[in-house]
């Protein structure tokens, strides 16, 4: 089951809920925003980010709101502030229970699994039907680890985050929901940024979120396919038409599976498959 193309766009930018000040220039600046009421809020300024979710509307289409964890009070508050809104796109930190998150009726729920109890419940969170889409959380997975650091020195990431990201995304697959990448917090390596986009999108990643705008434009960069990778793509679905079962071309053996590979670019350049 292959999930289709995530509808907002590579790159989702998280932004404070309680600076108001900067919700339109992040969805101006990228193709969604994450408006969080979790982590990059201080617990003795909720009441006031969610007042000013309230009072500054931006477009529903293009916005996610990240809540507070499920079985929090602040979780059911963020809840009571959203009816006043028209923010029905929401992200649940900390999943870990399938059952909790089908209780969330009326939301279609981004699944951030960023624990090892969220992680090894991925494929039975994104079973649930309102689940859209599971993201993955490299720094709560280390520290629900009682780990220290999810990369190497060399900015690689450890073993066990690559697993969770992998699982995460197997987990997505498998029931056609789309896979998001975790942030990059070295906001200054807009090249390593760029890299692991372009592994993500490689991967089947639908999305990569992001903490700053400059992030932006390399994510975007990374999911956009070459005019190298289009051309050979269009051509051997072109060759394909003509060509019953697997075939060779250019030296290399082409079957089904490199034929959806080849789609895939297409899809992601927004160009219509040859032959539709």
């Amino acid at each position: 089951m292959v999930p289709a193309p995530f509808a907002l766009g590579p790159a989702l930018l998280f932004c404070p809920a309680d600076r108001p000040d900067r919700y339109g220039r992040a969805v101006e600046r990228a193709d969604a925003v994450i408006i969080d009421l979790e982590d990059a809020v201080a617990p003795a300024n909720r009441t006031a980010a969610r007042e000013a979710l309230i009072a500054h509307p931006q477009d529903p289409a293009r916005t996610i709101v990240r809540v507070n964890a499920l079985g929090t009070p602040d979780h059911e508050l963020d809840l009571l502030a959203l009816q006043s809104t028209g923010y029905r796109t929401i992200m649940v930190p900390k999943a870990e229970s399938a059952a909790a998150l089908a209780a969330q009726r009326g939301f279609q729920i981004i699944a951030l699994c960023e624990s090892a109890a969220g992680v090894i419940a991925a494929a039975e969170i994104a079973a649930v039907d309102t689940v859209v889409a599971l993201m993955w959380g490299a720094e709560d997975l280390i520290a629900s680890l009682g780990g220290t650091s999810s990369r190497r020195p060399d900015g690689s990431y450890r073993d066990v985050a690559r697993h969770a990201r992998s699982q995460v995304l197997l987990a997505a697959g498998a029931h056609g929901k789309v896979a998001i990448d975790t942030v990059h917090l070295d906001i200054a390596d807009l090249a390593g940024v760029a890299r692991e986009a372009e592994d993500a999108a490689a991967s089947g990643f639908g999305a990569t979120a992001c903490i700053h705008p400059s992030q932006v434009e390399p994510i975007r960069g990374g999911y956009r396919p070459t005019e190298a990778q289009i051309t050979a793509a269009t051509d051997i679905l072109r060759v394909a038409q003509s060509q019953p079962g697997v075939f060779q071309h250019h030296a290399q053996m082409v079957d089904a599976p490199l034929l959806r590979h080849a789609e895939a670019v297409l899809q992601r350049a927004g160009i219509p498959l040859p032959g539709d």
